[in-house]
């Protein structure tokens, strides 16, 4: 199990519309991970299972996409995925020991936006 090192990536505006499964495909195909996930499909995502890190659903909490050909974080990913965290959705099943360093993750996004992560106000 692994938290993803930080990408620092660029934001993207901060409204642009979310849509993960879109970002996925386009994720994928920027990443020329179309048959097995790869290092660069796993930069967009902030946590991944690495005892399977060769199947696509050990890959979880997605916050970037593509835009203009570079993978960018998404204000509206990072805080679906920040929703996530809080239980939204059903919440996400991680290990206990990486659950503060995903969030650590996230929040690093949100001071980037000049926000508080959820759990920190």
């Amino acid at each position: 199990m692994a938290v993803t090192a930080f990408q620092d990536l660029t934001l993207a505006d901060r409204d642009r519309s979310w849509d993960g499964d879109a970002a996925e495909k386009r994720v994928r195909r920027w990443a020329d991970a179309d048959d097995e996930p790869n290092e660069k499909y796993r930069d967009a995502h902030v946590w991944y299972d690495a005892d399977n890190k060769d199947n696509f659903t050990a890959y979880k909490l997605l916050i970037a996409d593509v835009v203009d050909g570079s993978l960018v974080a998404v204000p509206r990913g990072v805080m679906a995925a920040a929703a996530v965290m809080q239980g939204s959705r059903g919440g996400v099943d991680l290990p206990a020991k990486d659950i503060d360093r995903v969030k650590s993750h996230l929040a690093k996004y949100y001071a980037k936006l000049g926000d508080t992560a959820p759990w920190d106000s």
